[in-house]
């Protein structure tokens, strides 16, 4: 991919090798307000790590469902492309990116994001089986399945990756290299390209709604077997277990769907993307802050789970305390 400087057909290497992030708004007064990011992606970060470290430690998170939990929570690598990048633009005025981090970012960006979608399949289908295959969920859902889910998973989100990544590397700059957003993103690259790209942004979109669609079906399908057989029970309280079981992953699902549907219902790159940087902006902060706390703050288990080490740190703490003043 070249870089060309403005109305030239030879640029500098300045031009050819760096980006211009010009940010989601040059109001002083609203860049003050965006403080709340670095307030939002440490509460994500602190809930992600925690989810992780706890099925790590614990020994009644060994499950499948927390198995993904954990996967799912590495999206504060998604979240960690973007954020923190844009909060350094924001406390030294410094917009410029080099051309190979911005390559770098679109790719882990994308990859995160698209494998968080097959993530969020997978677990639909393992409350599937919890719920309407109780008996034989232990089987089926066995470590050596849940590892290889994973690794398809993160497959399937490289194979969507690699044919709207290798057509975009010839993207040619003519006229400008500022990109309008806070990060490195398909859609705004393509706006200020002058190549021709019809191609790719099909190819963008194609990619993006075989996505949503591949993995939203797997969801609806999914939920529609669950709630068949929820209502086979008789009692509410039968019913109940059940919904609590795999309501921490509903809610998961309708922010991500929704704001990502949101984002593509639009679909040329040429257009309006205000609104849009808007929207990614609360996907890359609020969404992901959401999802870890529904996660953890929403989910008994993981309550107990955090507790239980919380006892055994201030029990350790107090151990130590006494052998120190013992000496």
């Amino acid at each position: 991919m070249e870089i060309i400087g403005e109305k030239s057909e030879v640029c500098d290497e300045k031009q050819r090798t760096t980006l211009i992030l010009l940010g989601l708004t040059d109001d002083p007064e609203l860049q003050v307000q965006i403080i709340f990011l670095f307030l939002t992606y440490t509460l994500s970060l602190t809930g992600n790590m925690t989810i992780i470290t706890l099925t790590f430690v614990d020994s009644h998170l060994k499950t499948p469902v927390y198995f993904f939990f954990k996967n799912v929570s590495l999206e504060i690598s998604f979240t960690s492309s973007c954020i923190p990048r844009y909060l350094y633009s924001i406390a030294t005025g410094d917009r410029v990116i080099a051309y190979n981090a911005s390559v770098i970012q679109v790719s882990f960006t994308d990859l995160c994001g698209l494998t968080e979608f097959f993530l969020l399949a997978t677990m639909s289908y393992d409350c599937y089986v919890a719920i309407c295959k109780s008996l034989h969920s232990v089987t089926i859902m066995s470590n050596r399945v849940c590892r290889i889910l994973i690794i398809f998973c993160w497959m399937a989100g490289l194979c969507v990756l690699i044919p709207p990544l290798s057509l975009g590397l010839n993207l040619k700059f003519c006229d400008s290299n500022k990109i309008d957003h806070f990060g490195c993103d398909a859609f705004p690259l393509l706006k200020i390209s002058c190549s021709d790209t019809w191609l790719k942004e099909q190819m963008v979109i194609i990619c993006a709604v075989l996505t949503l669609n591949m993995t939203l079906i797997c969801v609806v399908l999914s939920y529609a077997c669950i709630i068949k057989t929820i209502l086979r029970f008789r009692s509410a309280q039968q019913r109940k277990k059940p919904f609590l079981t795999c309501s921490s992953h509903m809610r998961v699902v309708s922010i991500t769907y929704g704001t990502c549907i949101f984002i593509y219902m639009n679909p040329t790159a040429k257009g309006e993307v205000t609104i849009k940087k808007v929207v990614s902006l609360l996907i890359f902060s609020v969404s992901s802050t959401l999802n870890s706390f529904i996660y953890t703050f929403r989910n008994n288990q993981v309550k107990k789970a955090f507790k239980d080490s919380m006892k055994k740190i201030a029990l350790l703490s107090s151990k130590y305390e006494r052998i120190y003043f013992f000496f």
